[in-house]
């Protein structure tokens, strides 16, 4: 299960046997979505796969989550969603009640961004081989504006930028499949914001690099992006923003929110002129609304470094998980 978990397991798995027999300059970009060009125009293209438990949730569901994962996905390498594909997987006796509800789900959220599930398939394994439903998602977007935005153009003195409070998705889904209830309701941040990163594009923002932080987490989303653009990074504990409910959740399960998957949150580097102008945008927006200044690409590092300076005033280094905290959420 940890190879699959986005932590440290995974990133052998993927640098030892699959990158390597798949190698390519398209697949070697390591960004969420490969761009390319095709006659004078540039593409982006992604897919994904989504297997969560329990596969309807607070605030969202599997068929919702498909959708926004593959649209966050485009919008962080700057492309506008044109298309999506949709595969599914289903296991016998599936009720075709969730199903309908899965799917109309899909076409609501893919609507609402102005994107159309274009082409897919389907197949059905026997009884007690595939867990309900798991769902592959792929994605093609354009990119009409002429900034590069990719890990490889982060650079020392480059504000880091939390668009908005994390680990509620993670939290949700875990209170969730174990039954567990507290006297406020988490709920899912599941969202798309591929709306709101072309709102930044369109008002000349420069951006650098956006990463959505899904498996691992915030610091596992720092981290490859650390180790991918050979430089330091160093945030502040007391500038994350982490609602109190979840904070709780996390200390009584003994969870490290940095961690902990996010679906409609990402980091934004930008240079350091402009955090004002950023932030007071994404903060006008309900998606980002906890948007928060948490901290600065220090220096150049050969192999990559993420510190964080701690509410105690010390400082640690961020690492890898084996694995991940909480399995099966997205």
């Amino acid at each position: 299960m940890a190879h699959g978990g986005g932590g440290r397991l995974m990133q052998q798995l993927l640098s030892t046997i699959i990158q390597p027999e798949f190698t390519n300059p398209l697949l070697n970009q390591n960004h969420d979505s490969t761009v390319f060009t095709v006659n004078t125009g540039k593409l982006a293209f992604t897919t994904d796969s989504y297997v969560i438990n329990p596969i309807f949730f607070p605030g969202g569901d599997i068929g919702q989550l498909a959708v926004c994962g593959t649209l966050n996905d485009l919008a962080m390498s700057g492309a506008k969603p044109l298309y999506l594909s949709c595969s599914f997987i289903l296991e016998e006796g599936f009720p075709i009640t969730d199903l309908k509800r899965i799917v109309a789900s899909m076409q609501a959220t893919a609507a609402h961004a102005g994107a159309a599930i274009i082409t897919g398939d389907t197949k059905v394994v026997d009884k007690g081989k595939g867990d309900g439903i798991f769902i592959n998602t792929a994605g093609i977007g354009i990119i009409t504006h002429n900034q590069v935005i990719d890990p490889k153009q982060i650079q020392p003195g480059d504000s880091i930028i939390l668009s908005n409070d994390i680990a509620r998705h993670g939290i949700a889904i875990m209170l969730e499949r174990e039954g567990i209830r507290f006297n406020h309701k988490i709920i899912s941040d599941c969202n798309d914001l591929s709306g709101l990163i072309t709102n930044l594009l369109e008002k000349a923002l420069d951006i650098h690099c956006l990463r959505d932080l899904t498996r691992g987490g915030l610091a596992s989303g720092l981290i490859e992006l650390a180790t991918a653009s050979a430089c330091e990074f160093e945030i502040l504990e007391k500038t994350i923003p982490i609602q109190d409910d979840v904070q709780s959740a996390c200390d009584i399960l003994g969870l490290d929110p940095l961690y902990i998957a996010n679906e409609g949150c990402c980091v934004l580097f930008i240079p350091e002129a402009q955090t004002a102008q950023m932030l007071k945008v994404l903060q006008a927006n309900p998606l980002s609304h906890y948007a928060r200044h948490i901290g600065t690409v220090t220096a150049k590092h050969d192999r990559g470094r993420v510190s964080i300076k701690t509410h105690l005033g010390s400082h640690r280094v961020l690492e890898l998980l084996s694995g991940e905290q909480l399995p099966r959420i997205c």
